[in-house]
């Protein structure tokens, strides 16, 4: 069984809700893996717009570090946001999320170093680093200046290419295939197939690292990361299929099944785009689209997530204010 997970925008409780309906995180505050077998895909978007970003991405690690000693796995894609803090692009970004890389750079440095122990139980020390921010907060009262120039700093430390947050981001793939379904953040195009998916996603993973040839620059991979139609930022997939004429939803139709024919696919799952109406599937349910907008820094909603079984495949909602509460859609 596969499920899938949207934009969660560094919203931690959101985060945790969603992997709870998915039924892979223990519900009890333990952080464990609960999924047994299950695969679990994030489609990006872990940064920006909330304060908790190291931290969730820290559970995620930590969740596929139990889950492969189960049989299941968690795997991340990179989306937009990802890709524009490691550019040094830093406009969404919450004050609390720098505050967050400050404190992540001391705990750093209190481990030695280490950057796996510190970045694996990173999870489990950050909301203390988080309280003791905020009974700090009068001191830093008239310094605000400085302690925000301490967070970008800290962050470009962390993000910039060869950062070790930004070797962190490498392991992930811009676009992942499992099986028959095919996972990537904006949307696949035919010349993204055709430019070659491995190809493209050892480009990503070299410019992350600062991976380059002689004294040059590292080589920034627009296909996958820049403009409209790159991987990260197409949105042709996710338009409002209501407010279109015949003749574009057919275009576009032709568009995926070309994709989809070309990388041997039978769907693809997107997030990037926010869906009002929840998770839905269009395009003959070729195409799905699960950004829901659930971090606090959005739309605030509650989540849903994706559940593949098979060839099927059907939303996972959450009823009321407890994730223990689920509505289950039928499958598709």
């Amino acid at each position: 069984m596969r499920c899938v997970v949207g934009d969660v925008h560094g919203d931690l409780s959101k985060a945790r809700w969603a992997l709870n309906l998915a039924g892979v995180l223990s519900s009890d505050g333990r952080d464990l893996w609960t999924g047994g077998e299950t695969v679990l895909v994030q489609l990006g978007d872990i940064l920006d717009r909330g304060e908790d970003e190291i931290a969730i991405l820290s559970l995620l690690r930590s969740l596929d570090m139990q889950a492969r000693l189960q049989g299941g796995a968690v795997f991340q894609v990179n989306g937009n946001h990802e890709t524009m803090n490691v550019e040094g692009d830093y406009r969404y970004v919450d004050s609390g999320a720098f505050d967050e890389c400050t404190d992540f750079l001391e705990y750093l440095n209190e481990r030695n170093h280490n950057w796996e122990e510190a970045f694996i139980d990173w999870i489990a020390v950050s909301e203390r680093y988080k309280e003791n921010r905020g009974k700090s907060r009068n001191y830093w009262g008239p310094l605000n200046l400085v302690k925000r120039q301490r967070g970008v700093i800290a962050r470009s430390v962390l993000l910039q290419p060869g950062g070790r947050l930004a070797r962190e981001l490498a392991r992930h793939p811009i676009v992942l295939k499992v099986n028959d379904w095919v996972f990537c953040h904006g949307g696949l195009l035919p010349h993204h197939v055709g430019y070659g998916i491995e190809r493209m996603n050892t480009d990503v993973s070299h410019w992350m690292k600062g991976e380059h040839e002689d004294d040059t620059a590292p080589f920034l991979p627009f296909i996958g990361t820049r403009g409209y139609d790159s991987v990260v930022w197409n949105r042709l997939y996710s338009k409002d299929t209501s407010d279109m004429a015949d003749n574009q939803i057919d275009q576009i139709q032709g568009v995926l099944e070309e994709t989809l024919q070309a990388i041997g696919a039978k769907a693809m799952v997107v997030g990037h785009t926010p869906q009002i109406t929840g998770v839905n599937c269009e395009y003959n349910c070729s195409i799905w689209r699960i950004d829901v907008g659930m971090s606090s820094g959005v739309l605030d909603s509650r989540p849903e997530v994706l559940e593949i079984k098979g060839n099927k495949a059907r939303a996972i909602r959450s009823h009321g204010e407890a994730s223990s509460e689920s509505q289950v859609l039928d499958y598709i």
